[in-house]
């Protein structure tokens, strides 16, 4: 018997495996509300900057973030065409949910 294996796309080429580490996930909630510097996003989070400075380059290399200078400080923010993607690719599985939730609704009713 044959085992195939599927490669994996590297975090820096996906957004769907940068954001599998939660750290990420943790720093876009972050910067969901306003843009925000390394120091103000390590400081938020409780990490180290040079940790927060690497999970931002991965961001950014997959277009989840963007960055602007503001004299000496880099601002990052998110990048809502990238994050579309990755909102609708999780959509397509509402209609999913839905209809569980009416099964059991209507089983949690049947009970009764």
């Amino acid at each position: 018997m044959y085992k195939t294996s599927v490669a994996r796309a590297t975090t820096t080429s996906d957004p769907f495996n940068a954001i599998a580490e939660p750290r990420r996930r943790h720093i876009l909630e972050l910067l969901a509300g306003e843009e925000r510097s390394v120091g103000d996003i390590a400081t938020a989070l409780e990490m180290e900057q040079p940790s927060v400075s690497k999970h931002l380059q991965v961001l950014r290399s997959v277009g989840l973030v963007t960055l602007r200078h503001h004299g000496r400080r880099t601002m990052y923010r998110t990048n809502p065409e990238a994050l579309r993607t990755i909102h609708d690719w999780c959509g397509m599985f509402s209609q999913y949910w839905r209809g569980q939730l009416r099964r059991i609704k209507a089983h949690a009713e049947d009970k009764r």
